[in-house]
């Protein structure tokens, strides 16, 4: 028979608290109170790259609004190519009942496509704060399974070229297709507002997957 000695001055290890590193800037957020709220340790610091850095993973925290001002003032285009360096993940947090639309849902749908296709970093959507941070707290208790580098590499578009990126992320549209189209339309919202039979002067028998494309998630953004 084995007895216990409850008077032993040895203690049960307390389990350690997981670390999440959170950019500075998201201070102004309520995030970083929920995570702690959930038990997490934080530590804020300015990160060269996304908003919180949890088991070796990127998250760059957009809400709708900012990633909507994000797209227009080009300023994604520069993160999302070094967060594909990485491993990444984007959060936009946010629906189209709390946020302002400042672009075309169009346009906004192109470049998710674009996001998944050419840059390669998944992304999810999230209701509010508190809805982040249970996807980051989620994320906090997997098992470290990938090495991460923070090098940064900037890779320069004009603005030409971002268009074309974005319009080669919609599927049978290749590089020459894309500029066919910014060459008669001019613009993306140009395109994106293009009838189909507008579409098939330029592109003929592609224009019916590209127009049911830009259409089929109207109710979703």
């Amino acid at each position: 028979m084995t007895f216990f000695n409850i008077y032993s001055s040895e203690k049960t290890p307390k389990k350690e608290k997981v670390k999440i590193i959170i950019d500075y800037r998201e201070k102004n957020s309520l995030v970083p109170s929920e995570l702690m709220a959930l038990n997490f340790e934080i530590q804020f610091q300015q990160l060269p790259l996304g908003d919180y850095i949890v088991n070796n993973t990127i998250i760059e925290r957009k809400t709708l609004s900012d990633l909507q001002a994000s797209i227009m003032n080009k300023r994604i285009f520069f993160q999302l190519t070094d967060l594909s360096q990485t491993n990444s993940l984007l959060i936009i947090e946010g629906n189209k009942e709390t946020s302002t639309n400042i672009i075309h849902p169009n346009a906004l749908k192109g470049f998710l496509l674009s996001l998944s296709t050419e840059y390669k970093v998944p992304f999810i959507f999230s209701e509010n704060e508190k809805d982040t941070a249970l996807y980051i707290s989620l994320l906090a208790r997997k098992p470290i399974n990938k090495e991460i580098s923070l090098r940064q590499t900037r890779s320069f578009l004009s603005e030409e070229e971002q268009k074309q990126f974005i319009l080669e992320g919609f599927p049978g549209i290749g590089p020459s297709t894309a500029k066919k189209l910014l060459k008669e339309f001019k613009s993306l919202k140009n395109i994106f507002n293009a009838s189909q039979e507008d579409l098939e002067k330029i592109i003929g028998k592609k224009a019916f997957a590209f127009f049911k494309i830009l259409n089929i998630f109207e109710d979703t953004i």
